[in-house]
């Protein structure tokens, strides 16, 4: 088979992670890059293989009709670029993380991939590919944790950056279970003006499917994880059992508690290492040698339920079933109803982020 033709929308860092990622695998060219800065675009070509470049994406794709349409923009960018995706006639859709900034708007990019349902889409939760990530997966597939009843993440990270990841992750420790319904609360309005507008902080407590509890963190209020020395990588996600625990820290390895004893690893999240996998399986599900990406449409969605849930929480109060049959604009909703009140730190080395 040849090379499956990818288009790259928006080249800033994760742009280029993704460009990149893609150039260094045999079952990819690089045909198009693409970014409203054009000024580091002539470079990144010649690097790139000799990729055509330009400002305009629709008339960039229409020219290349790419097999893979990706794009990494702010969260603001979806729905249209999307379409724009399918109306290239892409085969699989890739984009960055959080899947939309609001459920109105998830709820109308679902019903578009709904009816063109033999588009494969993969949403860029590829923390999981990292191998301390991947040795507590590892652990509760043995059966070393007995029942896993509890699982739990938190970050400080603020909620359209960093929830759907935590959300991500808790699910696949669990067996990616389905949410029946979620509480929460938030507090803080600091970071609304940030173009990945959210609360300062919102926590929250989730019921799954077959029982297992979620509890989640996000923001200004979470617990610093003192081991850990990089901010952005304070985040901590695990599994409670009925023998044991396991979780790993972004940028600080992981830990276990079994029958066998106390266990731990080394492990930071590294781009170079965690994105040649998250590649190589969209070869692989566009092949037809695997059923699905991990990284899928539909994952992202049921992670993305649970953040929307959560404002919903706040913004009605009490909880809210799963799976959402009313869209909103959260973050308008959220900013109308909550308190004026400064949000309270978990740890005071989370002030300059939040400009405190």
């Amino acid at each position: 088979m040849g090379k499956y033709k990818a288009m790259v929308v928006g080249m800033g860092k994760r742009g280029k992670h993704h460009a990149f990622g893609f150039h260094a695998n045999d079952n990819f060219e690089v045909a198009g890059i693409c970014d409203i800065m054009p000024d580091a675009l002539p470079g990144l070509s010649e690097e790139l293989g000799g990729a055509a470049y330009g400002t305009d994406a629709a008339k960039m794709a229409a020219d290349i009709k790419p097999d893979v349409f990706c794009f990494c923009t702010h969260p603001n960018l979806r729905y249209d670029l999307i379409k724009l995706g399918i109306d290239a006639g892409a085969k699989l859709i890739a984009f960055e993380k959080p899947l939309a900034a609001t459920s109105h708007e998830a709820m109308k990019i679902k019903t578009l991939l709904d009816a063109n349902s033999d588009v494969k889409v993969v949403v860029s939760h590829q923390h999981r590919y990292g191998a301390h990530y991947q040795k507590v997966r590892e652990i509760i597939d043995t059966g070393a944790l007995g029942r896993i009843h509890t699982v739990y993440a938190t970050s400080p990270g603020w909620m359209l950056h960093m929830c759907t990841h935590m959300i991500d992750y808790m699910r696949w420790y669990a067996g990616n279970p389905g949410a029946e319904w979620v509480m929460g609360q938030a507090a803080g309005k600091i970071k609304f003006d940030d173009i990945h507008a959210s609360p300062d902080y919102i926590a929250g407590v989730i019921q799954f499917a077959g029982g297992v509890r979620g509890y989640l963190e996000c923001g200004a209020g979470a617990p610093d994880q003192p081991e850990v020395a990089k901010w952005w990588g304070k985040n901590r996600i695990g599994a409670q059992g009925t023998e044991g625990f396991a979780e790993v820290l972004t940028n600080g390895g992981w830990r276990a508690v079994t029958s066998k004893g106390v266990m731990s690893g080394e492990g930071v999240m590294n781009y170079d290492a965690d994105m040649p996998p998250y590649i190589q399986e969209m070869a692989d599900w566009l092949d037809g040698t695997i059923p699905c990406h991990q990284n899928c449409f539909a994952n992202a969605y049921a992670g993305f339920e649970i953040m929307a849930g959560m404002c919903q929480s706040v913004i009605k109060g009490g909880q809210i079933a799963l799976p959402l049959t009313i869209g909103m604009d959260e973050i308008v909703e959220l900013k109308a109803s909550m308190s004026d009140d400064q949000v309270l730190l978990g740890a005071p080395i989370h002030a300059e982020e939040f400009g405190l």
